[in-house]
This record gives structure tokens, sequence and C-alpha cells, in this order.
């Protein structure tokens, strides 16, 4: 009894916090077996029910696995099985053969309780049944009619990674089906048929050709592309009120929506008149040019504050503490973050920790690559169906997602570390100390982006300590 004890503070321990204990595994300390780990000895040693003593016998009456027994001496495994089988019962008493990947895919979470616990629910229970039942059919489009949505769009990327669908880009789909519907909100047909011309080609053509150049669409993108989408049918709309067409703009017109709107609407409004005027829908206007804001620094003795408190740890998660460390130390933007993966993460043959930004990896300098690797053995969101095997080196609560840029932005938000102003002083302070086409390269920077940078800030680097070189004719030996 020593060991429970030692694990759990006086008092009584709620049943939520023991069922967690329940589900830790690994290696005895005390006999080596690989099986599970209730207890824990006077130094910390990670004991099993043997070497501990007197802990109880946790073995499943069904299957025979060690674990939290969730109902009736049955594990929590076994519960979750009934549970989805009965969910996915095609009304013959089975699973259907082409919902089985998604079985396996949920029987194989690390932690059961989590998908019992998903599995009361209403919404995932409603859809499963919609799914077994063939009410809808197993395609992108079939799935994401079913309400609510939220509930739909996490099952079809589970599906995705178990393989019953075919891989999509998540954020273009979900974009494919909101515009359609959109569009039908709006009541003048010619501003109609206008908008779907500029979607497809204009958003839909650009989303299309990033997608086929083997990048991700993204959240951002298409979410800034709705924002814009309403205030152009606001424009149009407004045309419309001073019974004028888009065909009869006059610059009068023009400079009038352009100088009652905020900089935010101004720049906005700019995709769709230059579309338009392109496209001779309307008039050649003269179109203000966008004035270039100058980037907002935090001091340089500010962002080694921040560094020190990352290293001191200060209460901070250890997924906050790398992603603070990815913009103060390396300038990263949330975007090239999320895309991550932990085989960006590898050892030199000296023992060096390497991240690969660019091209060559970088080194991540002691005592922050113990932090990463520490990361690295304990990321997040990794207990359910959906990322059991994330290769994401910040895996999101969506199935085969990292986190969203916003959740990432959010993260830093909440820790009082502004993403862009730190960012910026932290490419500009390393401009300072190598030469642009070096820092781009390993920091994964374009080198003209990087070049200009560093020209503003007075840094380009542009001389060089001159190399001694031998003559190219050397010269006569005479007596």
């Amino acid at each position: 009894m020593l060991a429970v004890r030692r694990r759990w503070p006086e008092g009584p321990i709620c049943s939520g916090c023991f069922a967690q204990a329940m589900e830790v595994y690994g290696l005895c300390d005390g006999c080596g077996t690989d099986r599970l780990l209730p207890g824990i000895g006077p130094d910390g040693q990670r004991w099993c029910t043997d070497c501990g003593g007197g802990l109880g016998d946790y073995s499943c009456a069904r299957c025979g696995r060690e674990g939290w027994r969730e109902h009736a001496g049955i594990c929590g495994w076994c519960v979750l099985r009934d549970q989805v089988e009965e969910l996915l019962d095609d009304g013959t008493g089975r699973v259907r053969d082409e919902l089985m990947p998604l079985v396996a895919l949920i029987l194989g979470m690390k932690r059961p309780r989590s998908g019992i616990r998903w599995l009361t629910r209403p919404e995932p229970r409603g859809i499963l049944r919609a799914l077994a039942s063939g009410k809808v059919p197993l395609t992108h489009e079939g799935i994401h009619s079913l309400p609510p949505l939220k509930s739909s769009i996490y099952l079809r990327d589970l599906m995705v990674t178990a393989g019953i669908l075919p891989p999509v880009d998540k954020f273009m789909f979900l974009f494919e089906q909101w515009w359609p519907a959109w569009l039908d909100t709006i009541t003048d047909p010619e501003h109609r048929t206008t908008l779907r011309l500029f979607i497809t080609w204009h958003y839909l053509r650009a989303f299309r050709a990033k997608i086929d150049a083997g990048g991700e669409l993204g959240y951002a993108l298409p979410q800034l592309a709705r924002a814009r989408l309403r205030v152009t049918a606001t424009f149009l709309s407004g045309l419309t009120s001073q019974g004028r067409t888009l065909a009869e703009t006059t610059q009068a017109d023009l400079d009038r929506v352009l100088a009652q709107s905020s900089p935010h609407l101004r720049n906005a409004l700019r995709p769709f008149l230059r579309w338009a005027m392109n496209t001779r829908r309307m008039p050649q206007l003269d179109l203000p040019s966008q004035p270039e804001r100058p980037a907002t620094l935090i001091t340089q003795r500010r962002r080694i504050q921040l560094i020190r408190r990352i290293h001191d740890g200060d209460g901070m998660e250890l997924t906050d503490r790398v992603l603070a460390l990815l913009v103060l130390l390396y300038a990263q933007p949330l975007a090239r973050i999320r895309q991550l993966t932990v085989d960006d993460i590898t050892t030199s043959t000296d023992g060096q920790l390497l991240i690969r930004l660019g091209d060559p990896p970088t080194p991540v300098p002691a005592p922050f690559d113990e932090t990463i690797r520490q990361h690295v053995a304990a990321r997040r969101n990794q207990m359910t169906a959906a990322n059991t095997t994330s290769p994401w080196l910040f895996p999101g609560r969506a199935s085969g997602q990292p986190m969203h840029t916003t959740s990432l932005r959010l993260r830093l938000h909440n820790l009082g570390i502004p993403n862009l102003t730190n960012r910026s002083r932290a490419i500009r302070e390393m401009l300072r100390q190598a030469p642009a086409i070096i820092v781009a390269g390993m920091l994964g920077y374009s080198s003209t982006g990087a070049e200009k940078i560093a020209t503003e800030y007075g840094a380009p680097w542009q001389h060089y300590a001159g190399l001694d070189r031998q003559p190219r004719h050397p010269p006569r030996l005479t007596d």
C-alpha cells in the first residue's frame, strides 16, 4: 500500500483521476515487464501491481487486458467495442464491412474512456447510426449533409484517416460547400452572376493552383475569401442603391466608397475591383495604391526577457514553450510552424539537436533542445482515435490535422507573447549576425525577402572581409 499512498495526496481521490492512473503503461522498474503501472515507489519508481504489492487485480474478465475496469469487471476497450459495434450495426447484427477500418481506428485509441464519453453524446451516435443504416452514401458530400456540421466534419476526418474516404483538402471542400449556399442569399440575379464568376475564376482558380503545387490550402485563405466576398456583395448593393450598375461605375463612385471605408474594408474590396477592371466588367478607374505599414517591433531587451521566461517554464505547458521558442528564436510564421512534423526534429552525429526549417537544418542550443525533446515525447491530442499516430509536431483535435493557426495564435496571446512583433524582431536580430542568404536558407525564408528586411534594417552585409589570395603569377625567384 506504500505505493498507492505515495502516488496520491491525503484525502479522497476522484474516480476520474484514479481511472487516468489506470491508463499508465510501460516497463516496470521492479521486474522490467511491459504492463499496467498503477503504483509509484518511494523514489519515484513506476511499479506494476505485483511489484507494488497489494494494489489489486485489474485484469479484464473478458479479454484479460490490464486496465481500468469500466463495468462489471470489463475493461474500457471491451466496453468501447460493444458501443461501437452497437452503433454501427447495419441491421444484421454485424458491422458493415466498409466501416470496419473505422472500428479499428476507434478501438486503437490509448485512452478508451475518452471514446466511451464521446459515444454517449447524441451527435456522433446519430451520425454513426445513419452511416451504418446506409441513410447517406459513404462520400464526403454524404457525411457533410448530416447535422450537426462540427460532428460530421470530425467523423469525416476520421474516415479519411481510416482509409474509407479518399483524402481531400479539408478547407477547400468546406469552401466549395459554402459558397453556392451563400450565393443563394444574394437576391439580385446580376450580382449573383457576377459573384459566381468572380469566385470561379479568382478564388477557386487560385486555391486549386495552390493545392496542385503540393501545398495545403489552410484555414486562413478561405476564411479571408468569405469575408471579402461579403464586403464585395455590400459594394454591389451600394451601387444599385445609387442607381448604377457595375459597368456604369464612375471614378466619383469609387472614390466615395473608398473614402467612406476603413483601411480593412478597402483592402477587402481591392481584389474584386482589380478583377472587374481586368475582365472589363467595370471601367478602368484609378485605384489608389495600398500603403505599406512599417513593421511593429518589440525591443531586443523585451525579447530576451520572454526567452528567459520560456527557459524558466513559469508554469507553461511544453506545447506553449516550444511554440514560443520557434517564434522568438527562429522567427517562424505560424502557418509554417503548424506544418512541422516530428521527422523535422533530428539529431546530428555528435548529438546536436537539429530542426529542419530550411536547408541546412538549424541547430537548437541548450537548454532549449531538452525542452523540444520532452515535447516530442509527450505531444498533446494523441490519446483519442483522431491522432494516435499523428506525425505533426503540434497535433490538432481533428483527425490527421495539425493545430489551426488560430489556435496557435491564441495560445501565444494567452501567454502575452504577440506573434508578429516578436517574429519581426527575431528575424532582424539574426540578419544582424549573418548574411541574408544564409539566414534565409536555414529558416526557410526567401532570399529576396530576407535581403529586403536586412537592407531596411541597415544590415545588408554588402561588404565582406577580403580573402588572402595567392597572386595569379607567383613572383619569380632570383639570386
